[in-house]
């Protein structure tokens, strides 16, 4: 399973892709904002900066939602760095812009995406991910697991190439169960990611080690 950060913090994503693990990066226009980029040039700056730190897929997010603008747009984002990939809202005519952008070779990110039918329109519009947005789904008293589960087997069956991003992630716990029911990548803040390294017996373990290395004299040079 790939393993994408999802923030726009220069920072955080720095800390996740030295840790070695990270393959990508999502962002939408909250996280944009939240970092204070503005307006299009400021926008398309961050994107250059982010796809100097780390090689593989960047999400960036269109904000248009009629057909014409969102091609107009996903154009001006594919054109940034060869990694992007243009993220588009599961509504009609992001549908139909998601097969015009796989007609013309650029690589979408199907984005809040909340049953299987709505990701079955995406992998057969040729998104590359899809994205579920699993902890909204708890939220709403539903299971965001099962959803993964699902489609997993429906792509399965079929044959779709679309990868599932399991997006809208809240614990550490919550990656573990996206690796089990089959999703592909998951994506998250920096916290869940560096959560999967802490373990009650692993700080009692190593407190072990150390104190019994003491008793050994120093350590090997």
């Amino acid at each position: 399973m790939k393993f994408f950060i999802d923030t726009a913090n220069l920072a955080q994503i720095k800390e996740a892709n030295e840790l070695g693990i990270l393959d990508g990066v999502t962002t939408n226009p909250s996280l944009m904002s939240k970092e204070g980029i503005k307006g299009e040039e400021g926008v398309i700056e961050h994107y250059k900066k982010i796809c100097d730190i780390v090689d593989g897929d960047i999400s960036a997010e269109v904000l248009a939602t009629e057909f014409d603008k969102i091609v107009e747009e996903g154009k001006k984002l594919a054109a940034i760095h060869p990694n992007i990939v243009v993220k588009v809202p599961m509504i009609k005519d992001g549908v139909k812009a998601i097969k015009w952008f796989t007609d013309n070779g650029i690589a979408t990110n199907c984005t809040l995406v909340f049953s299987a039918g709505q990701a079955i329109l995406a992998a057969k519009a040729g998104a590359r991910y899809v994205s579920p947005f699993i902890g909204r789904i708890d939220d709403g008293n539903w299971d965001g697991i099962q959803l993964i589960e699902q489609i997993a087997s429906i792509y399965t069956i079929q044959g779709f190439q679309t990868q599932i991003l399991a997006a809208s992630i809240r614990s550490s716990l919550h990656i573990v169960k996206c690796a089990e029911a089959g999703a592909h990548v998951c994506t998250c803040p920096l916290e869940p990611i560096m959560g999967l390294l802490k373990h009650p017996l692993t700080d009692i373990g190593l407190a072990k080690f150390l104190e019994d290395g003491k008793k050994m004299g120093s350590a090997i040079a």
